[in-house]
């Protein structure tokens, strides 16, 4: 199986977007608002379109991801720029195949030439303990609101590359999506069922549920 993988074009959007709505359709939650989150990603100045890529087989794209800018406000008073990566998709007739893996080292490779230090994300760590994340807490790294999350994961971009840094992961505004404004995006798709109670959206409850406080 013969994967291209690209920068996302202009002429790519709406097929990126709904890549992603049938790959998170149902998955964490009822429906889903990642492809409208794809949708605005694009128009926030920490958007990084060098960081927006497609997979594609037989001229379709199969997957994509992308990454945004943001920090860790150390707590040594500095500010540190980080990558953000995500949402990323593969369409469930393509997962299980190392398309996921094939994006994130093309996101990796790319952004450690573009001299950045580390991604962090909030995502499943079964997942992406495979991928060469590590719980961000192994660098003392927290939430905004100083957790620590074991949906926190980060990545090295270079050896050290988080050595002495430690404080509060900040991502970019655009993450707080509008469910009401997802909603209304989501009507200029075609009709999908929403299900609730599956194995996956219980795993991704508990997942965000395992918080602790900063010591």
């Amino acid at each position: 199986m013969e994967i291209e993988l690209r920068c996302e074009q202009t002429k790519d959007y709406r097929e990126t977007e709904t890549v992603t709505r049938e790959a998170f359709w149902n998955h964490d939650a009822p429906g889903c608002f990642e492809h409208y989150l794809v949708h605005i990603m694009r128009n926030s100045p920490a958007f990084l379109p060098e960081l927006s890529f497609v997979a594609v087989f037989d001229g379709k794209i199969i997957g994509n991801v992308m990454c945004m800018e943001s920090i860790i406000e150390g707590d040594d008073g500095k500010v540190y720029k980080i990558l953000t990566l995500g949402p990323i998709s593969v369409l469930p007739e393509h997962q299980q195949k190392g398309i996921g893996r094939k994006l994130l080292e093309k996101t990796k490779a790319t952004a450690h030439k573009m001299g950045y230090r580390a991604i962090l994300l909030y995502g499943d760590p079964d997942y992406y303990t495979k991928q060469g994340f590590v719980p961000a807490e192994k660098y003392n790294i927290r939430t905004v609101d100083n957790m620590y999350a074991i949906a926190l994961q980060a990545c090295e971009l270079y050896a050290d590359a988080l050595k002495g840094i430690q404080g509060r992961f900040v991502e970019d505004a655009v993450y707080a999506i509008s469910e009401a404004e997802a909603e209304e995006f989501d009507r200029h798709f075609s009709f999908k069922e929403k299900c609730s109670g599956t194995p996956s959206q219980q795993k991704f409850k508990k997942i965000v549920r395992m918080r602790r406080k900063a010591d």
